[in-house]
């Protein structure tokens, strides 16, 4: 008998579990088995050309009618979603795609499962791999170093391919088997991820942009506090730093979004407007001031501040007093073709013209270190650090991207070790795999353009969008939603994507400008926040359709708590990036109402979270509705959405108690996510013999029962947070205590809705035992 391999060229044709992914395949591509490295599965493709060159494009094949979806860079910064069925689909700077197809190796028939295989374009010593499409519906690896004195005719292991049944596991094996050939970057799982995720934030962008002040920190962490929702971390964005000033008509800069593009950092320390002026001459740092204050005076627990990756935007300038020793010198951007090929960047066009003053490689340590020293000095926790792709275009004269992105990367993630021990650090404006493959340490990451406040077009793209890029990024960091506003027409919308994203959630209010109701649904009272536990994902029936243009899809993203799952509905269509006008806008100014179903499969991980025994029955409770509904293995609920209204899905497994009672958990009634409140569920049968029902018991007679029954079960729960706390029974519960304090609740026999008010905690994270009778 003879095993073939999964993965294989054959005739031309690339060979995937038995069916036919590309066609066309031309000689000079190059399959190389995963275990000729030492891996278990997948296999890499490779090229060779005639002559050496800096730039190469390499068909690698004809893809035609097969379902793909891709994250591909919009822009040199950020990357969104494509979907398509053939190769001219395929956008320029893909980095990641997954193409659906039937496996057909058992049999004649069209009825295989469905395979989904990964395509990964990787780095190779100091170049570069995008995946592009052309006019001939083929697949090309674009090939670059960045630097026209870095040359080669081949490579052997541009692109890795995994396939397999699960897509959710198939990319995270694949990104697995990439993290142990190359050995550059680190998995999520292995990292540690930051203290501040699990607590709510306030950023000053939004608020101020540019013009942030120490007197504006205060009035946002005063406002916000006010309310009963208190910022536990503080982001002090743009606005801090020394920078030059130019007048306007001589710097000739361009602005967007209150940034200086072409203004040059002069010292690492914090600008006049954070100074602190003191009666005595003692010297006392301003931002220690500011950073004191936050923690003294409004219990904040963690401090970030903002730098970009080269110090500002338009990097250091060269020989500012006390900055010699970093050897700045002046570089122009070089844009790499496929870049420039979508969307044009304001900021580069700045740069083009007046340079960046880039702190030499052999430098940077050094400057990171100094930088991030003084801020922890200062009792900063960590950075958010920005900008970070501009150095894949200042690759000549370094080695090329690869390399001089490299550099970067390792100075700073060992200034960011050195510096702040919770490994404070978030990633921005940094969707380039030169970092992203570079990346041992860094935990979190922006995973999408700007939230944009007075941008209509924005809001429904931001959402699938990151949905979207999670499926790739999830696996190297946390994916960051980004900050918004709590008192905005679509806050609630960004709220609860917020909610089931699994991310840091913090917002950007100006002070005073606040929507209480709404943040409470996010935070708690100590400032904490019900976080899931994964990244936030499409499902799976979700991955090819086009939940920002079809017209008729909606937007699922799903995810876990520790004892259930959440599915958020969202419809986001309407608006996205275009090709044509190479820019994001909107392009159906009405889009329809939708309708989809979610069931309890929607959850990846539900039966891991239900545990053995399980029968596949839920009950699922819906966040805007309040409805609870008993939900049987295979079952579905409908759910239809105007553009920009969401419905938030809790799926909590079915315990079967007895042959006439069943439980289930659901958490905290009024917030977002609201099984995020329940750490732990345990079943204890009473050693008393229950009396015996068949089953087929009337409600109104088993709300009557009341204490004349002994009970069956004690379950003991561990809960976090205050409010409205709801369980399903389904017979009304006997008794009820709350810290060992027999508590009163409500019992809705015709949903089997048991509801109690769990008091506001003393302590912060505390969690409450609950133990309820039944």
């Amino acid at each position: 008998m003879t095993v073939t391999p999964n993965i294989s060229i054959s005739d031309g044709n690339l060979v995937v579990h038995g069916k036919t992914i590309l066609t066309g395949v031309p000689d000079n591509i190059i399959l190389t088995p995963g275990n000729g490295v030492g891996l278990v599965a997948g296999a890499f493709i490779g090229a060779t050309a005639s002559h050496s060159k800096s730039l190469h494009v390499f068909p690698m094949g004809v893809l035609e009618d097969l379902r793909f979806m891709c994250c591909f860079r919009f822009k040199l910064w950020w990357m969104t979603q494509r979907m398509g069925t053939c190769g001219k689909d395929v956008p320029l700077e893909t980095q990641f795609m997954l193409v659906e197809s039937k496996d057909n190796s058992e049999s004649d028939q069209d009825d295989g499962p469905t395979i989904y295989t990964v395509f990964l374009p990787l780095l190779e010593g100091q170049f570069r791999s995008a995946l592009q499409g052309n006019e001939n519906n083929e697949i090309e690896i674009c090939l670059e170093s960045g630097d026209n004195a870095v040359e080669t005719n081949q490579g052997l292991y541009l692109v890795y391919i995994h396939a397999g049944p699960n897509p959710f596991e198939v990319i995270s094996q694949a990104v697995k088997a990439v993290e142990k050939y190359m050995q550059t970057f680190t998995h999520r799982e292995k990292k540690k991820l930051p203290s501040f995720l699990d607590w709510f934030g306030w950023c000053t962008w939004d608020a101020f942009y540019t013009d942030v002040t120490a007197e504006g920190v205060d009035e946002g962490l005063k406002s916000l506090s006010a309310g009963g929702t208190p910022p536990k971390f503080l982001i002090i964005d743009d606005g801090w730093q020394q920078i030059e000033n130019k007048p306007k008509e001589e710097s000739n800069c361009s602005v967007q979004e209150g940034a200086q593009f072409a203004s040059r950092l002069t010292g690492i320390k914090e600008n006049s407007k954070f100074q602190k002026k003191c009666q005595n001459s003692e010297q006392v740092s301003g931002l220690k001031h500011v950073v004191d204050e936050s923690k003294q005076n409004h219990n904040v627990k963690y401090v970030y501040v903002w730098h970009a990756l080269a110090g500002y935007w338009g990097g250091v300038k060269p020989a500012a007093d006390g900055m010699e020793h970093y050897d700045t010198a002046l570089a122009y951007p070089a844009t790499s073709p496929g870049v420039m090929g979508n969307q044009p960047d304001i900021v580069m066009d700045s740069l083009a013209v007046h340079g960046l003053g880039l702190v030499h490689p052999k430098k940077v340590f050094n400057f990171y270190n100094e930088l991030h020293a003084y801020l922890a000095s200062c009792g900063v926790d960590g950075v958010k650090v920005d900008v970070q792709n501009i150095i894949e275009t200042l690759g000549a004269g370094h080695g090329g991207r690869v390399s001089l992105t490299r550099s970067y990367h390792q100075a700073l993630e060992a200034s960011i070790a050195r510096n702040f021990p919770d490994n404070g650090c978030i990633s921005c404006m940094c969707h380039n795999t030169d970092g992203i493959y570079s990346s041992k340490q860094t935990a979190v990451i922006r995973a999408s353009d700007d939230y944009y406040p007075r941008d209509p077009a924005s809001h429904t793209i931001h959402i699938s969008s990151v949905a979207y890029n999670t499926l790739f990024l999830g696996e190297f960091m946390q994916p960051d939603w980004d900050m918004f506003h709590s008192l905005h027409p679509a806050a609630e919308y960004h709220g609860a994507a917020r909610a089931v994203g699994g991310c840091a959630i913090y917002v950007s209010d100006k002070p005073g400008n606040h929507n209480f109701d709404l943040l409470r649904k996010l935070v708690l009272p100590d400032g904490s926040v019900l976080r899931a536990q994964l990244p936030g994902r499409p499902t799976r029936d979700c991955l090819f359709a086009d939940p920002a243009r079809d017209g008729t899809s909606l937007l699922k993203v799903w995810n876990v708590n520790k004892c259930s799952g959440v599915v958020g509905v969202f419809n986001c269509q309407g608006a996205g990036w275009c090709k044509i006008t190479k820019k994001t806008r909107i392009h159906d100014e009405s889009p329809s109402t939708l309708t989809a179903s979610v069931r309890v499969t929607d959850v990846e991980n539900m039966a891991q979270i239900a545990g053995a025994g399980w029968n596949g029955d839920a009950i699922v409770y819906g966040h805007r509705s309040g409805e609870v509904v008993r939900l049987p293995k295979g079952a579905s609920v409908p759910v239809t959405l105007k553009v920009l209204e969401y419905e938030l899905f809790h799926f909590c497994p079915l315990k079967e108690i007895s042959s006439n009672i069943s439980f289930a958990a659901i958490g905290l009634l009024d917030m977002f996510n609201s099984g995020g409140a329940v750490e732990n569920v345990e079943v204890h049968m009473s050693e008393k013999k229950p009396e015996l029902f068949d089953g087929e018991v009337s409600s109104e007679l088993t709300s009557s029962l009341g204490d004349t029954r002994s009970p069956t079960a004690t379950i003991s729960l561990k809960v976090r947070g205050c409010g409205r706390f709801g369980i399903y029974s389904s017979q009304r519960p006997l008794k009820c205590t709350v810290g060992s304090i027999q508590t009163d609740f409500t019992y809705d026999s015709a949903t089997g809705l048991m509801t109690m008010t769990l008091p506001v905690p003393e302590e912060e994270m505390y969690g409450w035992p609950v133990e309820i009778q039944v």
